[in-house]
């Protein structure tokens, strides 16, 4: 990975009009999913051919009347599929971790843990055993509240046949998370506390330890999104910073792809580090590619493509990566 820096002139756009794709799924394929804000997710054909499924209650199933949605706020955030195919949704409007199939039925799987709502639902991930890991980036109801330095309330769940309990707690507005290739340790985009944090996990899914990988501090911009790729890089997105970054398994930090606004970059940077950072700041920051980097898939038969998923962006750019990325559970 030393060296390598993406080639502007090798990124093609895939997709059209989408609407924050924010989380991308691969298959063997080559189709791809994208999480969309009209309440569902787009599929997108090897041919480029494009079909939305938007969530729908059981009893509107097969409506094609766009007011029948499954709920009211609805925006799907981080995806991933369960062994059956169907999606597993982490819903940041709804607060709730949801099941939808590939016709969009949709239902609740949890939407309170302890006793108490869930909280602002980020991220979600099935393991090889089947379990279901989730991020919640903060406990505050409006969490914009959670977007400024300091300590977090945000925290990882996982669910399996004892239901979903809290793992690890004390997230700065928790994002994305990863497993190793052995699934010893599970890795977690820290998005304001702008580092990697890695649990390590017990065979019950218990935390034994935990600690910062690679720099304590990974700026300008914020750490969002995380894929590794077959030698254990791990890959950062880096949202309004709009950077492409990768740790190095001894924790040498790379810069792939920046794209970002190099002022508007600095003056969010400022405005964050003494604590006034406002919606117009971060909404000043951004790059033309895509804008607001949100995540990292490898796609492709051979998982050497590249693509990025983002919150303001249209399309899905991608590259061409000189290793190929990690298969994820539902790849094997």
């Amino acid at each position: 990975m030393r060296g390598f820096v993406v080639d502007p002139a090798a990124i093609r756009h895939v997709g059209r009009d989408l609407q924050r794709p924010e989380c991308i799924l691969a298959e063997r394929d080559g189709t791809l999913w994208s999480a969309d804000a009209r309440g569902g997710v787009m599929r997108i054909a090897p041919d480029g051919t494009q079909r939305f499924v938007g969530q729908r209650t059981p009893a509107f199933a097969a409506a094609a009347d766009d007011a029948e949605r499954f709920t009211t706020g609805t925006l799907p955030n981080g995806l991933a599929f369960d062994r059956a195919g169907r999606f597993l949704i982490a819903n940041f409007g709804t607060d709730r971790l949801e099941l939808m199939e590939r016709d969009g039925t949709s239902r609740v799987l949890h939407d309170s843990i302890d006793g108490m709502p869930i909280g602002k639902v980020n991220f979600v991930l099935r393991d090889r055993r089947d379990r279901v890991w989730l991020t919640v980036s903060t406990r505050r109801r409006n969490w914009m509240e959670a977007m400024r330095p300091g300590p977090g309330d945000g925290y990882v769940a996982m669910a399996d046949g004892r239901g979903l309990r809290v793992v690890a707690e004390g997230f700065a507005f928790t994002n994305e998370i990863r497993f190793d290739a052995a699934e010893e340790w599970l890795y977690v985009a820290e998005t304001t506390g702008r580092r990697i944090t890695r649990l390590r996990i017990g065979d019950d899914g218990a935390v034994t330890g935990r600690e910062v990988f690679g720099p304590s501090e990974i700026a300008p911009g914020f750490p969002d999104g995380i894929a590794f790729d077959a030698f254990g890089n791990l890959w950062i997105a880096q949202v309004m910073a709009d950077r492409v970054l990768a740790l190095t398994p001894e924790g040498e930090l790379l810069t792939l792809l920046d794209d970002g606004d190099p002022a508007a970059t600095a003056a969010l940077e400022a405005a964050f580090r003494a604590g006034t950072a406002t919606p117009a700041d971060m909404l000043a920051a951004g790059g033309r590619l895509a804008p607001w980097f949100a995540s990292i898939t490898f796609a492709g038969p051979d998982l050497r493509t590249a693509c990025i998923g983002s919150l303001r962006g249209t399309t899905i750019p991608c590259f061409p990566s000189p290793v190929a990325g990690l298969p994820m559970a539902h790849w094997r």
